[in-house]
């Protein structure tokens, strides 16, 4: 459940061009997922982001993602993501982002799930903090809970759990409902249940609207538009848990994207 923000400050920074506008700088991991692509694709087109640095394990078309000056601020690390801390060694950003998913299915083992779902994510975390970023920014799912009976709840929920325990400024915890939209690999039990879901949207009302299924692209315009806030504002502005920590299930999310469009 969702709680009063601590009155605790934030110490956000922010990264000030020659111009003088306010804008900052970004870190993306999971940029060919489809909630990361439609993530990097939006960083590119905001003026306000100057840099974006991606590590993905292969490589990415990026040239149909924004326009030849806009792409100049991309820069494009391919490198398997055992290797995070050492290609990461002479970087830092502003706003972190992890967008890194899988299934137990896509994965073979639990073991490989836990590393994409679990290790990967909060190897970037201990990167935020070390290196000072702002905000880190994160899509774990809906129910996530490290007292869950399922394995895929559980791994989500423990990664929340440490989480907690990094000192970064502020952490945006992402929990999307079952996801909408084209995947590279197709996920056959999660488009059936996402259009289950889909047509029975009209009786998803009151507490239930959170298990609404939700458009990946909607996902990564609301952690844009959140972190953007955010680094605006200087201060923390959503509910959360504890200060800093700031969780958004999908009706949160929907009403983020309500918010970018007026």
């Amino acid at each position: 459940m969702m709680q009063a923000v601590s009155n605790k400050k934030s110490t956000l920074k922010s990264s000030n061009p020659s111009n003088g506008s306010e804008g900052f700088t970004t870190l993306l991991v999971g940029a060919t997922g489809l909630i990361g692509i439609a993530l990097l694709e939006q960083l590119i087109r905001d003026p306000a982001v100057l840099k974006i640095t991606v590590v993905s394990r292969r490589p990415i078309e990026a040239a149909r993602l924004g326009s030849p000056s806009e792409l100049t601020k991309l820069h494009l690390i391919v490198a398997s993501l055992d290797e995070l801390d050492q290609v990461l060694e002479h970087t830092n950003a502003d706003v972190v982002f992890c967008t890194l998913g899988t299934t137990i299915k896509a994965a073979k083992t639990k073991e490989a799930f836990r590393k994409v779902d679990y290790e990967y994510p909060l190897t970037l975390a201990r990167f935020a903090e070390r290196t000072h970023a702002s905000l880190f920014s994160v899509v774990t799912a809906m129910g996530a809970s490290s007292s869950s009976r399922v394995f895929y709840s559980r791994v989500k929920g423990e990664l929340q759990d440490a989480l907690v325990k990094l000192s970064i400024p502020q952490i945006q915890i992402f929990q999307p409902s079952l996801l909408l939209g084209e995947r590279a690999l197709s996920r056959p039990g999660e488009t059936f249940g996402a259009w289950m879901s889909k047509g029975l949207q009209f009786a998803m009302v009151g507490r239930m609207r959170k298990y609404r299924p939700i458009k990946g692209e909607d996902v990564a315009r609301a952690m844009l538009h959140a972190a953007s806030r955010a680094i605006k504002m200087k201060s923390a502005d959503a509910a959360s848990t504890t200060a800093g920590m700031h969780y958004y299930p999908s009706d949160k999310i929907a009403e983020l994207v309500v918010n970018t469009t007026g």
